[in-house]
C-alpha cells in the first residue's frame, strides 16, 4: 500500500474511533438521565429506553474495538490485513440491536399482563424530549461518518440510533396521552411492543447486510464500470472483462480482470501494460490488481474478423446469453475459443453451454469450439 493509501486508512480509523467514543459518552449520559426519569416516574417504557441506550453504548464500544483490531498491520498469517474484523463487529452490533428489541418486547408484554400506572412530571417529559433530539443528531452523525469512511458498523449504529429516537418519541407520545387523560389511557406498554418489533426487524436487516459482506456479494456497479473505463484508457487494451473484486475489509479491495489485446504484442510489452494498468487502477480507485489475464485478439486476418462477427451473432440469439467475449481463433489447430456469460436464471448452464457449442459445430464444422461459461460477477 502506498503512503497516500496508508494515510487515508489511518484517517479512516481515527474518524471511526472518534465517532464511536462520542457515541459511548452520549449514550451513557442518556442512560443516566432516562434511568433516573424511569425510576422516579415508575415508567417501564422509559426504563427500557434507558437499557436500549446502554446497548447502544456497548455497540459503539464494539465498533471501536473492531476498528482497532481491523486496523492492525498485515502479518504473516494475514498478509492482506485484518479489515474483515469490521464485518464481525457490525454483526455483533446487529445482534445487540436484536437482543434489545426482544428484551423490550418481553418487558412490554409483562406490563400489559400486569399494568402499573406511571407518574410523569413536566421535567421528565422535557428530558425525554431532549433525549429524542440528541438521538436524532447522533444517528445522523453516525450515518454521515459511516458513509464517508465506508464503515458498516457505524452505519448500523446510526440506523439503530434513529430507531431509538422513534422509540423515545413513542414513549413521549404515550406519556403525553397518559397525562392529558389524567391517567385514564396508558399506552406505553402497547407502544413498547410495537416499537420492539421495528427494532428487531431493523436488527435483522443489519445482520443480513453484514452477512452479505462476509459471504461476498456483487461489487458496486459504478465502481466496476469506473475501473473498466480506467483499464480501457490504456492504448493497448481493446476490452476489459471478468472483473472480480474481493473485499478484505471496506478499504482493502483486491481485483482480477481479463483484458483483450492485439495478438502481436510481445511479453515485455504486455508486462509494461500490466504495470501501467495496476498503477492507474490503484491511483484512481484504491483497488489492488492481483491478476490481469490476457485475451489475445486476432488482428492479422480479415477472414477471422468476419468469422468472429458471425459466431458472436449466433451465440447472442440465445436469450440466456448476457455477453460474448474472448474470441480467438488458432488457425493452425483450427480451434476457436470464446467465453459467454449466462443469466443466473438459466436452468442448466452446462447444458446451455453445450447446446451453444453444438450449434456452432453444425454451422462451422471445420473448427473445434471451446465455449467457456464465465461468471456474471
Amino acid at each position: 500500500m502506498s503512503e497516500k493509501g496508508i494515510e487515508k486508512q489511518t484517517s479512516r480509523e481515527r474518524a471511526i474511533a472518534k465517532t464511536s467514543f462520542i457515541g459511548i459518552i452520549t449514550n451513557l449520559l442518556l442512560v443516566g438521565f432516562k434511568a433516573a426519569v424511569g425510576i422516579i416516574s415508575n415508567s417501564i417504557a422509559v426504563i427500557l429506553d434507558a437499557l436500549n441506550n446502554l446497548s447502544d453504548a456497548l455497540s459503539s464500544l464494539v465498533t471501536m474495538i473492531g476498528n482497532f483490531l481491523a486496523g492492525r498491520k498485515p502479518d504473516k498469517k494475514h498478509p492482506l490485513g485484518h479489515g474483515r474484523v469490521e464485518y464481525i463487529s457490525a454483526m455483533i452490533v446487529a445482534a445487540l440491536v436484536i437482543y434489545a428489541g426482544i428484551t423490550a418486547g418481553v418487558e412490554s408484554v409483562k406490563k400489559i399482563v400486569n399494568p402499573e400506572n406511571p407518574d410523569y412530571t413536566t421535567l421528565s417529559l422535557i428530558i425525554i424530549g431532549v433525549a429524542i433530539a440528541v438521538k436524532i443528531v447522533l444517528g445522523l452523525y453516525f450515518k454521515t461518518v459511516g458513509k464517508r469512511v465506508d464503515s458498516s458498523a457505524l452505519k448500523a449504529s446510526g440506523t439503530d440510533a434513529l430507531f431509538d429516537a422513534v422509540l423515545s418519541a413513542s414513549v413521549l407520545a404515550s406519556a403525553i396521552v397518559f397525562v392529558a387523560t389524567d391517567g385514564g389511557v396508558s399506552l406505553e406498554a402497547y407502544v413498547g411492543v410495537l416499537i420492539s418489533l421495528f427494532i428487531i426487524k431493523a436488527g435483522f436487516s443489519m445482520l443480513k447486510e453484514t452477512l452479505d459482506d462476509i459471504v461476498g456479494h456483487r461489487a458496486d456497479r459504478e465502481l466496476v464500470s469506473a475501473i473498466k473505463k480506467t483499464i480501457c484508457e490504456d492504448e493497448c487494451v481493446h476490452g476489459a472483462y471478468d472483473l472480480i473484486i474481493h473485499s478484505y475489509g471496506p478499504k482493502t479491495l483486491v481485483a482480477s480482470v481479463h483484458v483483450e489485446i492485439p495478438d502481436y504484442m510481445t511479453a515485455d510489452e504486455i508486462d509494461e501494460m500490466e504495470r501501467r494498468i495496476s498503477a492507474a487502477v490503484y491511483a484512481k480507485h484504491g483497488v489492488i490488481m492481483a491478476g490481469i489475464g490476457i485475451y489475445s485478439m486476432n488482428t492479422k486476418d480479415e477472414e477471422i474478423r468476419a468469422l468472429k462477427s458471425r459466431v458472436i451473432s449466433l451465440i447472442s440469439t440465445h436469450e440466456s446469453v448476457l455477453q460474448v467475449h474472448g474470441f480467438y481463433l488458432n488457425k493452425e489447430t483450427k480451434t476457436v475459443s470464446v467465453d459467454v456469460i449466462l443469466d443466473f436464471s438459466t436452468p442448466d448452464m452446462h447444458e446451455e453451454t453445450e447446446q451453444i457449442k453444438k450449434e456452432l459445430s453444425v454451422v462451422f464444422p471445420q473448427y473445434n469450439f471451446h465455449v467457456i461459461n464465465d461468471i456474471d460477477a
